[in-house]
């Protein structure tokens, strides 16, 4: 893969997989068919039993595949390839899961949106998002990002001569980083391993700072069914309670008004989610269960997660461990 003419910055793509090989080749195609391509791709096989590895070595062998040793979660591995990325040099880091599909203008429109929204005197955003469809074109509530509220007018008068929308949070499906940020404000919290790490990290890199939602960068999620965030995950709703009360009582990315405003919209979520089940006991099982461990415990540092699957942290461990989290140290 080469990158195209007239971008300066060095884009690195991490994709985090599991188990997931069809989806996975259809991802990397679509990767190679951009009408910018990445300058390098990182991929985290997280200890995958379906023939990923081998799948990734064969088709596209230009591929940086690291294949840890056990699964560390999506969060786990997003830590470890932003952390790859990183050690490579990369400018930008572009985010994406396995079973994400970029339409070919994807990256030049993120890129695009990014160079126009830079001005003189706060630079870049910190982060430029794509719209996320499902497989039939419509909007994929899942993956919509949170609006700004209330931005500056500037803000809001940059962002829209650039056709974006200024966002607060962002996730893991196509989204375009600034690697001085990462730096600067730390990885992904691993111990998260599922649900709540996009956005407890893309808070953090956007607290005080510009993100935006570019409608014309486009990524297909190929989400079994279509559906939000309050769907009912069965036993898998303990690490949404988890996580979110490590978010709120532990993370930088919330101001004190932020967390009351987001924990209210969290419990009106998880009740329309118990609304909706076919078995609550299942979920009040997994809330209770949660909420012990996100009262009682901490997440693990993301260093020592990452050096126990053998991935080097190019960021000062503990600058970027307490950027990330106060009670973590």
């Amino acid at each position: 893969m080469t990158p195209g003419p007239g971008e300066g910055a060095s884009v690195t793509a991490v994709v985090v997989t599991y188990n997931r090989r069809e989806l996975l080749d259809e991802a990397l195609t679509a990767l190679a068919a951009q009408s910018r391509v990445p300058d390098r791709v990182v991929v985290i096989d997280n200890a995958s039993e379906d023939g990923t590895a081998e799948m990734v070595a064969g088709r596209f062998p230009d591929v940086d595949l690291l294949t840890l040793p056990r699964n560390v979660g999506g969060a786990g591995g997003f830590s470890a390839g932003i952390a790859r990325a990183l050690d490579g040099g990369a400018d930008l880091l572009w985010l994406l899961d396995d079973d994400t599909v970029p339409e070919p203008g994807a990256l030049e429109a993120l890129l695009a949106a990014r160079r126009q929204a830079t001005t003189g005197t706060n630079g870049p955003p910190a982060l430029v998002a794509s719209r996320v469809v499902w497989t039939d074109g419509r909007h994929h509530p899942m993956n919509t990002p949170r609006p700004k509220p209330r931005p500056a007018a500037a803000e809001a008068r940059i962002a829209r001569a650039a056709g974006c929308v200024p966002i607060r949070s962002a996730s893991f499906v196509s989204v375009l980083v600034d690697a001085r940020d990462v730096r600067e404000r730390g990885l992904p919290v691993a111990g998260y391993f599922l649900w709540n790490d996009d956005f407890e990290f893309t808070t953090r890199l956007l607290r005080g700072r510009r993100g935006l939602l570019c409608p014309a960068s486009v990524a297909v999620h190929k989400t079994r069914e279509f559906g939000g965030t309050d769907a009912d995950p069965g036993d898998r709703f303990f690490y949404e309670v988890r996580n979110k009360i490590w978010l709120f009582t532990g993370s930088r990315g919330l101001a004190p008004a932020e967390r009351v405003l987001y924990a209210g919209s969290t419990l009106r979520r998880w009740a329309r989610t118990f609304a909706r089940s076919s078995d609550r006991a299942v979920l009040r099982r997994a809330m209770l269960r949660g909420t012990r461990a996100g009262l009682l415990g901490r997440p693990r540092p993301t260093a020592a997660i990452l050096r126990e699957v053998g991935v080097d942290v190019p960021v000062d461990e503990r600058r970027g461990r307490t950027a990330a989290y106060r009670s973590s140290r």
